[in-house]
């Protein structure tokens, strides 16, 4: 998640909702107290590789337990 001034994010609306289209929540800011939210309209489409057609988790890229790695040796 994300912030931003009301000012930041006048400015950088376009970018905002890139983030937000990704998945991410973004929370706009006046001074430091939080004022609004933004979350995606519609769940983000599942990851994909490539051309090929099958779900890639979310946590695809994320470390190897000490197990899975001792698997590998």
């Amino acid at each position: 998640m994300s912030t931003h001034t009301v000012q930041s994010a006048k400015t950088h609306l376009s970018r905002i909702l890139v983030e937000v289209e990704a998945g991410h929540e973004v929370t706009i800011l006046r001074g430091k107290q939080p004022v609004a939210r933004l979350v995606p309209a519609v769940a983000p489409s599942p990851r994909t590789f490539g051309a090929m057609r099958f779900e890639v988790p979310d946590d695809f890229d994320a470390p190897l337990s000490e197990e899975d790695l001792a698997a590998w040796e």
